[in-house]
Order: C-alpha cells, then sequence, then structure tokens
C-alpha cells in the first residue's frame, strides 16, 4: 500500500544573497525542523530546503517504505517548482546542480510531486525560516 506524504518547505535569505535558512514541515509525520545555511540567494535556499525534506523523510521512514512513499511537495517558489516540472529552463550552473540533487533523492520514493503555493498558505515552513534567521541574528548581536 502507498504511503502518502504531505510536506511543506520554505527557504529564505536577508537582502538575497545573504544569511539564509531553511524552514520543513513535514506534514504527515508532525515533524519540523529548521536550519540556517550561511551566505546563499532564496532560489538557493529554496531548494536546500526540499533536499533537507526528502533527505529526512528518506531516515524516518526508511528505504523500503521510501519506496512506497508518494511525496507532496509544497513550496511557496514558483520559479523552483516550475523549473522541477520543467517548465523553466535551469540557466544558472549552481542551481542546476541544486536541481541534480532533488531528481536524485526523487528516486528514493515511489513519486514526488510539486505544488506552488502562496506565501500565506506556507506559514508553518515561513515561520521555521524566519526563527533559524532571527536567531542567528540574535547571536551576532550579542558578540
Amino acid at each position: 500500500m502507498d504511503k502518502k506524504i504531505i510536506m511543506y518547505t520554505d527557504g529564505g535569505s536577508r537582502n538575497n544573497p545573504g544569511p539564509a535558512a531553511i524552514g520543513v514541515y513535514i506534514e504527515t509525520l508532525g515533524k519540523k525542523y529548521s536550519q540556517y545555511l550561511g551566505e546563499r540567494t532564496n532560489n538557493e535556499a529554496e531548494y536546500e530546503a526540499l533536499i533537507f525534506g526528502l533527505k529526512k523523510i528518506k531516515s524516518l521512514i526508511g528505504k523500503e517504505e521510501s519506496r512506497r512513499a508518494i511525496v507532496d511537495c509544497f513550496l511557496d517558489s514558483e520559479l523552483v517548482v516550475k523549473q522541477l516540472k520543467h517548465e523553466y529552463k535551469l540557466t544558472e550552473q549552481h542551481i542546476q546542480e541544486l536541481f541534480l540533487k532533488v531528481w536524485n533523492l526523487m528516486l528514493d520514493f515511489k513519486g514526488v510531486k510539486f505544488y506552488h503555493i502562496r506565501r500565506e498558505e506556507n506559514t508553518v515552513a515561513d515561520a521555521l525560516v524566519n526563527q533559524a534567521l532571527d536567531e542567528i541574528e540574535k547571536q551576532d548581536s550579542l558578540l
């Protein structure tokens, strides 16, 4: 029997490029993650969030169950979703490399689908990004 997993991801960069972070909410598994990335662009952070989330799902449910899982990925980056659906070209080499990482991770699952949603529908992942960025800013201001 197939297992359906719903995941919301977001990546953000302040001053693009600038300090960046990811937020991942794996709704089906009730898991939330945020992580500071360092200097990145918004698009790089969006891809990094997706990569992190797919790896995390596989580690949480295991290799065998991953092969039966269909992952619905909800992102508020229209650009990334359209690139992953082959509607937009990949022109930058570093983005092509991140795209390939996602593509290779997709092989671990029965299916992976990408959906563009409005930012207002991605509040949990967005809040996780801001939490990680706020924490790093707070640490920097204490130095």
